[in-house]
C-alpha cells in the first residue's frame, strides 16, 4: 500500500469495505502492509462483505500501530448498501463527519 511505504502521502486513511480477503478464501490476507501505517486509519465495513467479516477486520486492525476505528455498517454487504435497500439514512454525510473527527 502506497500510504505504508510513504508515511507523509496522506494525513488518514478511510478504507471502505476493505478487501481482507478474496470471498471464500480468508487464508489469503492482505495485512502485509498494516503493521507500516503511520496515519489515522478509519475502517467502514459491512456486516455481510464476504471480504472480511467483523472479526476478521477487527483483528487485522490490530496489526496497525497508529490509531484506528471500525464503524460497521449493519447487514450490508461489499457495496455497503449503495447499491441496494440496506444502506442507512444519511450515510455518506455520517462517514464524512466521522471521518473528519477522526483524523482532525
Amino acid at each position: 500500500m502506497l500510504c505504508a511505504d510513504e508515511p507523509g502521502l496522506a494525513n488518514g486513511l478511510l478504507l471502505l469495505s476493505y478487501p481482507l480477503h478474496p470471498p471464500g478464501k480468508p487464508d489469503q490476507l492482505r495485512t502485509q502492509h498494516l503493521s507500516k501505517l503511520k496515519v489515522p486509519v478509519l475502517f467502514v465495513q459491512g456486516t455481510r462483505d464476504p471480504f472480511g467479516a467483523i472479526v476478521e477486520i477487527e483483528a487485522a486492525m490490530k496489526l496497525i500501530p497508529a490509531k484506528h476505528i471500525l464503524l460497521p455498517v449493519e447487514g450490508a454487504g461489499h457495496d455497503l448498501g449503495f447499491k441496494g435497500k440496506s444502506r442507512p439514512e444519511g450515510l455518506p454525510s455520517q462517514l464524512l463527519a466521522e471521518f473528519q473527527a477522526f483524523c482532525g
